[in-house]
């Protein structure tokens, strides 16, 4: 019984994509970012689940996005190159039921030259998160917190990516789209 009334107060935490722990690159990316979009892939490029339902997913992985790269701090507001980030949602697998709730995020994340229209970067990004049972007795919420945790996974191997990027000094070797 008590289990049940503990239980009662449990709410489904809402969508939280913020990367924990971003902190400012020790290195530059000689582009000013421009813009940022983010938008659910079309079914002939999924790569895995979209379900019915995800239409607000990509504003929140936006804004999260836009968070950590203003944290890092890593593309240069006086930059020579002028810089556009797409974010393509090309899967988002979240388990309907089961004890353990595992979700994977597919993302494909191309920085381009504004100026050329050469793709910068592109990488697809997987990323996976598990909740385990013991996390929330109800599956809604433990669905929720392993979306949550797997989108910020994502973004988290793409700001790797970003950041050796910024080391490698790959700009100059960009190929067109």
């Amino acid at each position: 019984m008590s289990l049940f009334i503990l239980s009662g107060c449990a709410t489904v935490p809402p969508l939280n994509f913020s990367v924990p722990n971003v902190g400012v690159s020790n290195h530059k990316i000689d582009a000013e970012l421009k813009s940022i979009t983010v938008s659910l892939a079309r079914p002939d490029e999924q790569k895995g689940d979209i379900s019915a339902g995800m239409e607000e997913i990509p504003q929140f992985w936006k804004s999260s996005v836009e968070e950590a790269l203003n944290t890092m701090a890593i593309f240069t507001d006086s930059g020579k190159k002028k810089a556009s980030l797409s974010i393509k949602i090309l899967a988002i697998d979240i388990p309907v039921f089961g004890a353990s709730m595992t979700t994977k995020a597919i993302a494909r994340y191309e920085l381009l030259d504004r100026n050329n229209g050469y793709v910068i970067y592109t990488k697809d990004v997987y990323s996976s998160a598990t909740v385990p049972a013991s996390y929330a007795f109800y599956g809604l919420i433990r669905a929720r917190e392993s979306t949550n945790r797997a989108i910020q996974n994502n973004i988290s191997i793409f700001l790797r990516g970003l950041d050796s990027l910024a080391t490698d000094s790959q700009m100059s070797s960009a190929g067109k789209r």
